[in-house]
């Protein structure tokens, strides 16, 4: 399979026999592949479609029908895709996702996505990155932190994880029969006999193996899960746990569950086989019966499609993929939260000997960050809180200072314009050097961090007096 990969950007594949570890090898021989230098919308087979892959989207389809309607269509109308994601990065396998979702016209066409990440952390929709993983200890490991689209809890992915994600009219939307049909995948070609636990998760002797959200909409929906194959359950453990603070917050919270790899009960198992067996369930099973449909239902089906998520074959895919990496969506669709943390205290008056003094800090979190004081006002404490937020923030690591980091409005950007050539030059390198950090995924050595000692608010004086004039300007012209 890899090295038809190189050669074609979109594949077909139909598999002969039934599924077995021996015809696993016997559906790679049979697979038919077509040129990728065909133009991506000249469509599929007697399509007459402007899509992608050939299929319908919803903008060429004649009309869109409703649930009753959608209902009445026959499975033998129906037909079905696998689509291999030829990606393995994860912004780009969730904005693929999200491409189908919007685009696709399923009336009459179901999909099966198959997609591999690399180590990454995925988090619902509605939760709180810093409530469900260390955010700082993902950034420092090169492991990146993702928030999908659908609801439901946090989940590890790596190169040993495998991703499905069922796309269907929402008048279809079944998520019993999906999971049904990962189980009966594993018992047919592993003899591994899952089972689906009362939250819609898969289990293997009393295990997690699979989680599972979905993304309800109209016309479509999709309902996907993971299966866990060969994942790295230290890294597993270790990019999931939280930082030692208390947080408060209203956002959905994952509950966490022993796992177990599926090569834990059979290390015969591995991603390629079972993507294919899984791949070969779904197209063998009509679109609403669990029940076997053989090598004739398997032969009418549209068969196993290898999927570059380029713009070239999904136009607009680069944007959205920098939307799901953007930190507005990773980070600022957090709901308000609150966090807490004690911090002791050495305290000591004349002639006196020093004793230790806890105090309990509380910052609320919005859309900006404000601080609530829970201790005894006094200099210690407003030095040693000023230094902890300063250090809680970690734009020192990258060597920035307090005011490079201002919301450039209007009378920030004036005051910039203002600066000596001299402050501006200090500033526009450790902006582009932070930049460049950033994008490297490293930070700069501890020695180099600004100290809270030393960050100087230097725009502070010029931003003041743009204010004052503005001000002055404001209520000069509101006595004319």
């Amino acid at each position: 399979m890899a090295a038809m990969v190189a050669k074609r950007s979109l594949c077909r594949m139909y598999v002969l026999s039934t599924v077995s570890p021996a015809s696993t090898q016997l559906f790679r021989q049979a697979a038919c592949c077509y040129s990728s230098t065909k133009h991506p919308f000249q469509g599929g087979e007697g399509s007459g479609s402007s899509s992608p892959t050939g299929h319908l989207t919803m903008s060429s389809s004649s009309k869109q029908l409703s649930t009753a309607d959608i209902k009445k269509i026959p499975d033998a109308e129906v037909r079905k895709s696998v689509f291999i994601s030829q990606s393995n990065d994860v912004f780009t396998n969730l904005a693929l996702e999200d491409w189908i979702y919007r685009n696709f016209d399923l009336t009459h066409h179901h999909i099966l996505m198959l997609w591999i990440n690399k180590p990454s952390v995925v988090i619902g929709r509605h939760q709180n990155p810093f409530s469900e993983t260390n955010v700082s200890a993902l950034a420092r490991n090169g492991i990146e932190l993702a928030r999908r689209n659908s609801g439901g809890g946090a989940v590890y992915h790596d190169l040993g994880n495998l991703n499905c994600t069922f796309f269907m009219p929402r008048a279809r939307y079944n998520r019993k029969y999906n999971l049904t049909l990962l189980t009966r995948a594993l018992y047919r070609e592993y003899g591994i006999n899952a089972e689906l636990s009362a939250r819609d998760d898969i289990v293997l002797l009393g295990k997690k193996i699979s989680g599972t959200a979905a993304k309800l909409g109209q016309p479509n929906a999709y309902h996907h899960c993971t299966l866990l194959v060969n994942s790295n359950k230290l890294h597993l453990g270790a990019s999931l746990e939280k930082d030692n603070v208390e947080i408060t917050s209203k956002a959905t919270a994952s509950i966490p569950s022993p796992i177990k790899n599926l090569v834990d009960v059979n290390r015969t198992v591995n991603i390629q086989q079972l993507l294919s067996a899984i791949g070969y369930e779904f197209l063998r099973t009509p679109a609403t019966q669990l029940t076997d449909g053989g090598r004739e239902l398997l032969m009418k089906q549209r068969g196993f499609q290898l999927i570059n998520p380029t713009d070239k074959w999904f136009p607009g895919i680069t944007e959205l993929r920098e939307n799901f990496a953007s930190w507005d969506w990773r980070f600022g669709k957090t709901p308000n939260f609150s966090v807490q943390k004690s911090i002791q205290l050495k305290s000591a008056g004349a002639g006196a000997p020093h004793h230790q003094q806890e105090m309990k800090v509380k910052v609320d979190v919005e859309k900006t960050i404000k601080m609530s004081y829970l201790a005894r006002k006094g200099p210690a404490v407003y030095s040693a809180l000023g230094k902890w937020a300063y250090n809680m923030a970690g734009f020192n690591q990258y060597g920035l200072h307090r005011d490079d980091c201002l919301y450039e409005n209007e009378d920030v950007k004036e005051a910039i314009r203002r600066l000596p050539e001299k402050l501006k030059d200090e500033r526009n390198f450790r902006i582009t050097r932070a930049l460049h950090l950033s994008m490297t995924k490293t930070i700069l050595p501890k020695e180099q961090w600004t100290k809270y000692e030393e960050d100087t608010k230097y725009l502070e004086p010029y931003l003041q007096e743009v204010v004052r004039e503005r001000e002055e300007k404001v209520k000069w012209e509101s006595n004319k």
